[in-house]
């Protein structure tokens, strides 16, 4: 991706609700999935180490997280998510195990280490890149969005079991997964707002930002 296809100026007041997922039709859902790559802001893979791993006040309004921490959990989640939809395919009530992702925050899965902490063993990088977890996501959600779209009615009705939830039917998965990427990539917008300045709509390709996008017709990618 280049400087030529990052999002359009308008930024929506707030994420869309669980609300707009859970209303969305079953072959709609699979395809906003299928494309939530698409909708992450693609100015992230042009930060700096120093712009990645920058924290914020929460007080402004674009979560505390760092964009690094924020694209790494969401590729984690992915994972997590993918995982889960496959066990509840293939087994029968699976009991599905809990995220802790302040767990993997704090172990330092995606920060560079702290001055101090012990070399690592095979890489000289300040942190990991932004575009390997952007990578997972994408590959992730075309090979998942391909076969949820090959499952039948009776298959969308199979649940798993959650400690927290509950039943947990493959469809509320698929909502919530899908959800989750979107709000998040709201915040990693507002993110690189207050980093780099909105993003001006001059630079958009005439085709639109990318796949799903509607900011050629709409004005903006919602």
């Amino acid at each position: 991706m280049t400087n030529d296809t990052i999002l359009c100026e308008a930024h929506p007041a707030a994420p869309l609700p669980m609300s707009f997922f859970q209303a969305l039709p079953l072959p709609e859902l699979i395809e906003r999935f299928r494309t939530g790559s698409h909708r992450l802001d693609p100015r992230l893979l042009h930060l700096t180490d120093e712009q990645l791993d920058r924290t914020f006040d929460r007080a402004a309004g674009a979560g505390a997280w760092s964009c690094r921490v924020l694209i790494g959990h969401l590729a984690d989640a992915d994972l997590v998510y993918a995982h889960r939809m496959r066990r509840t395919i293939g087994e029968d009530r699976p009991m599905l195990a809990l995220f802790d992702e302040h767990a993997f925050i704090d172990a330092g899965l995606y920060a560079p280490a702290l001055a101090g902490s012990p070399p690592p063993v095979a890489s000289a990088e300040a942190g990991i890149a932004p575009a390997g977890f952007v990578a997972v996501i994408h590959t992730l959600r075309l090979w998942g969005g391909q076969w949820l779209a090959s499952l039948t009615e009776a298959q969308f009705e199979r649940i798993a079991l959650h400690p927290e939830q509950g039943e947990f039917p493959i469809r509320r998965q698929l909502e919530y997964v899908t959800y989750h990427l979107e709000h998040h990539g709201w915040f990693l917008t507002a993110k690189l707002n207050d980093i780099l300045g909105p993003a001006k709509r001059d630079t958009i390709p005439p085709s639109g930002c990318g796949t799903g996008c509607k900011c050629v017709t709409e004005g903006s990618e919602e």
